[in-house]
């Protein structure tokens, strides 16, 4: 199997696929539920930022972020890159990084009905925010793709004459 970035590729799936282990098997790794919930909340926040800022530009060309201008107005900036960055990465790289995506949520939901049906209270918060920190970059990477290129054009309307950007 030909990667072109089997680094991204593999901390695409490291830090997902180990907060989904560390959560299952939290009980027997240790006894202290703050140690297990500041592991998997850290992986979460690693998990955010690289498909935010690193797996998603290189595997599927990719990025999103927030932009506030001068009289204090968001703007949410959804961009998708064509050409190649796109073409430099393969077929594989795309799936496993959408595969990824798509699927690690439903598991988190399904552990959010298991946890509140278990009565393990504790445990929600981390389930809640694993949902909420994977459902943004799923909800952000897919407006980049359906809107990517419209928000582009939307973008440099926002830069000043003096080349600043808001």
């Amino acid at each position: 199997m030909n990667l072109g970035h089997p680094l991204a590729t593999f901390f695409h799936l490291f830090f997902r696929v180990s907060a989904i282990v560390t959560y299952l098997f939290c009980d027997w790794l240790g006894n202290s539920f703050v140690a297990c919930f500041a592991t998997i909340l850290l992986l979460l926040s690693f998990d955010f930022q690289s498909v935010k800022n690193v797996t998603g530009r290189l595997l599927v060309g990719l990025h999103w972020w927030n932009l506030i201008d001068e009289v204090g107005k968001s703007h949410w900036v959804f961009e998708a890159k064509k050409g190649a960055t796109v073409a430099a990465s393969t077929e594989v790289e795309a799936r496993n990084f959408w595969l990824g995506l798509i699927i690690c949520p439903v598991i988190r939901t399904v552990f959010f009905f298991s946890t509140l049906f278990s009565l393990k209270l504790k445990r929600l918060a981390l389930v809640i925010a694993g949902i909420s920190l994977q459902t943004a970059n799923l909800y952000g990477d897919i407006h980049c793709k359906l809107e990517g290129q419209k928000t582009i054009s939307r973008t440099t309307s926002l830069v000043a004459a003096d080349g600043s950007k808001y």
